[in-house]
């Protein structure tokens, strides 16, 4: 599928190079051409044209990418140190750029106070460490900490987290102005995290997100937002238009701020937070996931019904954003919150279903073998 607009930062840079390369060939011919008084020799035009190619516009990316992540809370963590919780599914994450979203403290505990002192009713999620080397092993590339847990045991339990990922090769993205960036042969990705909680880069600052995005399509070819956004339980399949509650609490209006940030140059938009799968639309030739669901928990959250259906989306994008093909595993949620593949498919319909409910004919169409559509 081509895209209705066409990058700026690729014509930019395409606009550069061509510039550059007329001047290196005028002055070069002025050097061939001319005798030491400097008069002219041959004509130019007789000589070779260099032809300008670019293994970069050529290129393609693939990415995968889950919903939210948790293994647990210490004391109460997997029987096997979390070794089998990704081991039916690791296949499915096999791609360039591998993306979830870590909602569990990787911290020992030193040093971080918990956000629950004092309170009677509260959720604060830590697993050990060592845990960042599951998600290496299955296949992440980066983890998204722009959410309402990363700050469950305070500024130390993220700093811990965010030491335990690099010790492990892994990028983190989501904390204010961050940008992560991953080279994929000779193009540039950037990965930008977004949630409306402390800590994180604010979803609900349009204005500053669509900054943010456009520095991003500065430093890289392809830029990918991910949000973590919505409110949360099964009465909250349905994206609406508007900013949405939960607890009282704004969690965003994900349709303003989708559309804002591929307006600014995202070329791929990845949600998660309501716990539930969503839509998904395209917008400007862009497609917005606007929520995978749960992808793994240790009685973490309610894996019940819709809360234990979920997917794998993965993506090819060229270079410059155009389309080339996607589809979606449909993943359940077994035992204690395993993610295994679903055998019934559920997720296929219920993301084939809400799109078209939610978007009509900008919803995404996916087909009996979970390919993604593309809009036309």
């Amino acid at each position: 599928m081509e895209s209705s607009r066409a990058p700026q930062r690729q014509l930019q840079r395409r606009l550069a190079a061509l510039t550059f390369v007329a001047a290196t060939i005028a002055a070069f011919l002025c050097f061939l051409n001319a005798d030491e008084s400097g008069t002219a020799l041959a004509d130019p035009a007789a000589l070779p044209v260099a032809k300008t190619t670019s293994a970069e516009v050529s290129a393609t990316v693939r990415f995968a990418a889950t919903g939210d992540i948790a293994f647990g809370s210490t004391p109460s963590l997997p029987p096997d140190g979390g070794r089998s919780m990704f081991a039916q599914v690791a296949q499915f994450l096999d791609a360039d750029v591998v993306l979830g979203n870590l909602e569990t403290v990787l911290a020992d505990g030193s040093g971080a106070g918990t956000k629950c002192a004092g309170r009677t009713a509260c959720f604060a999620f830590r697993a050990p460490q060592q845990y960042a080397r599951l998600l290496s092993s299955a296949g992440f590339t980066v983890l998204n900490l722009a959410n309402n847990h990363s700050y469950d045991f305070g500024p130390a339990g993220l700093e811990q987290t965010v030491a335990a990922l690099r010790r492990t090769r892994l990028s983190s993205t989501g904390r204010p102005g961050e940008i992560a960036v991953q080279n994929v042969g000779p193009v540039r990705v950037a990965i930008v995290g977004f949630a409306p909680h402390p800590g994180a880069q604010d979803l609900r600052d349009i204005a500053a997100a669509r900054k943010l995005v456009r520095r991003a399509a500065m430093r890289a070819d392809l830029v990918v937002v991910t949000m973590h956004a919505g409110a949360e339980g099964s009465d909250a399949v349905h994206v609406r238009p508007g900013v949405e509650t939960y607890e009282g609490e704004n969690r965003g209006d994900v349709v303003a701020f989708s559309h804002a940030v591929v307006d600014a140059g995202a070329d791929l938009v990845l949600g998660h937070g309501p716990h539930v799968l969503r839509a998904m639309e395209w917008y400007r030739g862009r497609l917005i996931a606007y929520s995978l669901g749960n992808f793994s928990s240790f009685r973490n959250f309610n894996t019940s019904g819709s809360g234990g259906v979920s997917a794998v989306v993965r993506v090819t994008l060229r270079s410059d954003g155009r389309w080339v093909r996607g589809d979606l595993v449909p993943i359940r949620l077994v035992g204690d919150g395993t993610p295994v593949r679903d055998q019934a498919r559920t997720a296929l319909g219920v993301v084939r279903g809400l799109s078209q409910q939610d978007f009509g004919r900008r919803g995404a169409r996916v087909d009996a073998r979970g390919n993604l559509i593309a809009a036309r």
